[in-house]
């Protein structure tokens, strides 16, 4: 039986491009190649498809330094031919990848790439995970793994994912969405809070960055903390939430529906525990998350009563349907104290790698890795 073709799409040009580099080296290496021919096709930062250069099965964020996609020696420019569909992806000339090169008139001539079955975006952020790629494939009609275009759009954004859940009756947290292009003062920033009726702290962040990237912590009343946040927040999106701090603990619900069936599949909730003392009162940033080993660890299923996991379980399947979701997404929640669960946002790409919450959940839940990444793309080429 011949091997199903599959192209695997990282970098790309949002802040989580290493991300997904490392998300990528995942797939690759645990793919089962027994079934499938897996094609690596690189996005550099600033937005060029190649393939030929550095084999990101080696990657990990625990070298000398980030992974990112670079044009070496033997890479090669990617050119889309849009009518071609799954036949076409185009392989140019190294010339063609230097800055400035005119892609309509290549230096040399194109050779296929060859019939592509299926395509897996390992991309996170914008650019990759919100609805941008999705539509490019959609329009060239090559099927892929993971969410569709409205999904990944709504759920890139933190303030229209509110909306929706909203209207649907699930709990999210209280706060304000400002645009910052206003320049706003810090008094005005602080009197729109109290309007709200917001309590600190307050967590600022952008609406549309993934990873935690801009996300700062306002512990108490004060103008000038509040403008800072905000314009670091704006660093990445100038539509830019704040949001009121649930006291309560961080539970991640991973949700699988790989051919998008009527009812999701939700794995067991996992939690993020943070390890050092003097994270006490931090919170799960980009550090934590990817840099820092000795930050946190993953607990699976996490410790809370079995009727509060399955409610945790029950309102993820309801969030990643109520956004129309298919394939894969993590839902991320937090549980008060009381027992009350409060939807936070949801990733529809989240960290692919096998050490991933994603990764982890299914797994104890029952289903491999390998496995994981088989049962994605049968979803979308049976």
């Amino acid at each position: 039986m011949a091997r199903k073709r599959v192209v695997v799409l990282y970098g790309g040009r949002a802040d989580e491009h290493s991300i997904s580099c490392v998300s990528a080296a995942g797939v690759l290496n645990a793919i089962d190649t027994d079934r499938y021919e897996p094609i690596p096709v690189g996005i550099t930062k600033d937005g060029r498809w190649t393939v030929g250069g550095e084999d990101p099965r080696q990657w990990s964020l625990h070298g000398s330094g980030l992974p990112t996609v670079e044009v070496g020696e033997g890479s090669r420019p990617v050119i889309l031919d849009m009518a071609r569909g799954r036949d076409g992806l185009m392989i140019g000339d190294h010339a063609d990848l230097v800055p400035g090169a005119d892609l309509s008139k290549p230096s040399g001539a194109l050779e296929p790439l060859g019939h592509v079955d299926v395509v897996f975006p390992v991309l996170h952020g914008p650019y990759g995970e919100d609805g941008t790629v999705q539509g490019l494939l959609e329009m060239m009609g090559l099927p892929y793994v993971g969410c569709g275009v409205l999904a990944s759009a709504v759920c890139m954004d933190k303030h229209y994912t509110k909306i929706l859940l909203s209207q649907a009756g699930i709990p999210v947290a209280p706060g304000i969405t400002i645009d910052s292009r206003a320049h706003r003062s810090g008094a005005d920033l602080l009197t729109a809070v109290e309007e709200a009726g917001l309590h600190y702290p307050l967590f600022v962040k952008p609406s549309r960055a993934g990873s935690s990237f801009g996300v700062v912590k306002v512990d108490q009343a004060g103008a000038d903390a509040l403008a800072a946040a905000v314009e670091e927040a704006s660093r990445h999106d100038w539509r830019v939430l704040i949001e009121e701090g649930v006291e309560g603990r961080e539970i991640e619900c991973a949700v699988l529906a790989p051919d998008g069936e009527a009812e999701p599949r939700t794995a067991w909730p996992g939690e993020v525990v943070l390890d050092r003392a003097d994270q006490d009162d931090a919170f799960y940033d980009f550090d934590s998350k990817y840099m820092d080993s000795t930050a946190s660890h993953v607990e699976v299923p996490a410790d809370l009563p079995a009727e509060t996991l399955q409610q945790v379980r029950d309102l993820a399947s309801k969030a990643f349907r109520t956004v129309d979701g298919t394939g894969l997404s993590r839902v991320d929640s937090f549980v008060t104290p009381d027992g009350r669960v409060v939807v936070n946002e949801i990733n529809t790409l989240p960290g692919f790698t096998p050490i991933s919450m994603y990764a982890k959940a299914w797994e104890a839940t029952g289903i491999t890795y390998t496995d994981l990444i088989t049962d994605l793309i049968e979803g979308v080429s049976a």
